[in-house]
């Protein structure tokens, strides 16, 4: 028997609730102190209400109906209709579909969905769960969601920016949220990425995961958060350590969002990663692909990465919607003017015939490969490959921590310390680290120093009025050391990226200040090309 969809609503009904009510039935009278109503299917088809939009409207008048009402009003609603299903398994989103997709799934979806055999459904990631939903909505898709997943959220409290913007600053904000609210921020150190990114929660408001690389930074942003709102404290959380807490806005390290991922899916719409050239490695990846945020900030000095993946970051991310570099920022005031000093000093004898004795015998070795066939080789188990990236690594220590930088280095900061300058000397090996401090009678920060002595050793050097810091890659994020104005580089990489961030370190601005930054490397060696590289490379060589 054909079921007649008729309902009831009881009463008299004003202007408003009438006219609402006949976009989606028509009118058949009155009976027994109540007016007579019959859904009409094409009405609500042509407005593309779902089963919930009727519903809403029925509840929101009082309607009364039998019980199998919905059930046979949601079988003509579907009737005619694409309906897409979408699932979150754990890993992925999985989509099913009431039939047949044809051409619709190649002219629209195919780069969006794939098709899993083995499920017989197509799959994606998670954090592409707001663009398959918003293009299901624009094919006219019924939509039935079971994943749980927000799309929006609200941040219940007072979370007013109180800082002001730089014009820079608000032209990043501007550009990202000319994206959609997704995409990379690249500026210097000191810049005031930070700060961007707290100006984009308060005009968002949604809950946010903050994501930074080390647990100095989890610290320093919640002062920040603190310092340039009028967010309550208690809305900020840390989820690090022994404090594991769901705040509506959350700070983690890489590590621990690595680990607890699919805890923060449901909760979270507003993703930021600090330090996002990070992101791409394999581990770290599973944050911004497993997440189904539909907003998402990355932060970076420089989003390049040698290793070419840096690309991987654009889909996940947004790409690249703002960038500034040091000399833009300098060349305006933003940040303190500064210099770069490049100092050559010779191997000492016995390192100089040491040097041309290794590279020999890698010459011999190699036999004319490059070194990423050496490396490739290597990891298949080649003796002699495995013999040559053993010298590789002998020759670039000889390079490196040559006694020459040693002595150059003790030279540069007692003549700096006459001047009361404050200096970071970036050392980037333990060992040569230590030794260097020993001769300067500086300030010595590793890895290995514990946080509380770390905490301690950083803010009686940032009281002091002058004096030397050194410090090995651990100083490369997260050190903030505001009037600090010279920086000596004895050891490192050709990485770009690095030589912007230890740059950053000392270009925090302030009255009247210059900043040099000393570049000691060994004469005739390879390390003049390193240095020659990572300071010519720009970031539209990497996108």
């Amino acid at each position: 028997m054909k079921h007649e969809l008729r309902f009831k609503v009881r009463g008299w009904l004003d202007d408003s609730d009438f006219r609402e009510i006949l976009k989606i039935s028509d009118y058949l009278g009155r009976e027994g102190g109540a007016s007579i109503f019959r859904i009409n299917v094409d009405k609500v088809k042509f407005r593309r209400m779902s089963l919930d939009d009727v519903i809403e409207v029925l509840g929101s008048v009082g309607a009364t109906y039998d019980d199998t009402f919905i059930d046979h009003l949601k079988a003509l609603l579907e009737r005619g209709f694409l309906k897409a299903s979408i699932f979150f398994d754990g890993r992925k989103l999985i989509v099913r579909f009431n039939r047949y997709l044809g051409e619709i799934y190649y002219s629209k979806l195919r780069g969006l969905l794939l098709y899993d055999k083995k499920l017989k459904a197509f799959v994606a990631q998670p954090y592409r769960y707001a663009e398959v939903r918003s293009s299901f909505e624009n094919l006219g898709f019924l939509i039935d969601d079971k994943t749980g997943f927000p799309l929006t959220t609200r941040i219940n409290g007072e979370i007013t920016f109180t800082g002001k913007l730089r014009d820079y600053q608000e032209e990043a904000l501007s550009k990202w949220l000319g994206n959609g609210g997704r995409g990379v921020i690249a500026l210097p150190t000191g810049s005031g990425k930070t700060v961007i990114a707290i100006a984009a929660i308060a005009r968002l408001r949604q809950r946010t995961l903050i994501v930074t690389f080390t647990k100095e930074q989890l610290h320093q942003w919640r002062d920040m958060l603190l310092r340039f709102t009028c967010i309550n404290e208690g809305l900020v959380g840390y989820y690090y350590s022994e404090e594991k807490k769901l705040s509506p806005i959350t700070l983690t390290t890489y590590q621990t969002a690595f680990r607890y991922v699919n805890r923060f899916i449901p909760y979270f719409t507003f993703l930021i990663v600090d330090e996002v050239h990070h992101l791409p490695a394999d581990k770290f990846k599973l944050i911004a692909t497993r997440l189904p945020a539909p907003s998402r900030m990355g932060l970076s000095a420089t989003p390049y990465r040698e290793d070419g993946r840096h690309t991987e970051l654009f889909p996940l991310m947004g790409g690249v919607v703002f960038y500034k570099t040091p000399q833009e920022l300098a060349e305006k005031g933003y940040l303190a003017s500064y210099s770069i000093v490049t100092i050559k000093v010779p191997l000492k004898p016995d390192e100089r015939r040491r040097y041309i004795e290794l590279r020999r015998k890698y010459r011999a070795l190699v036999n004319g490969a490059d070194f990423n066939q050496v490396l490739e080789a290597a990891r298949t188990g080649d003796k002699k490959a495995i013999e040559a990236l053993r010298i590789h690594n002998e020759v670039r220590m000889i390079i490196q921590k040559s006694r020459s930088k040693i002595e150059k280095v003790k030279e540069i900061v007692e003549r700096e310390l006459r001047s009361n300058s404050k200096i970071i000397v970036f050392a980037h090996y333990v060992d040569l680290a230590e030794e260097i401090a020993r001769e300067v009678n500086g300030f010595l920060l590793t890895g290995e120093v514990d946080t509380g002595k770390r905490r301690r050793l950083l803010e009686e050097f940032r009281r002091a009025a002058s004096g030397v810091l050194v410090v090995t890659t651990v100083g490369d994020e997260g050190l903030d050391i505001p009037d600090a104005n010279v920086g000596i580089l004895v050891a490192g990489t050709a990485s770009r990226r690095q030589f912007i961030q230890r740059l950053g370190r000392i270009l925090r601005p302030g009255p009247n200040k210059k900043a040099t930054l000393y570049e000691i490397i060994s004469r005739g060696t390879s390390e003049e090309i390193q240095a020659r590289r990572r300071k010519t490379l720009e970031l539209e060589e990497s996108t």
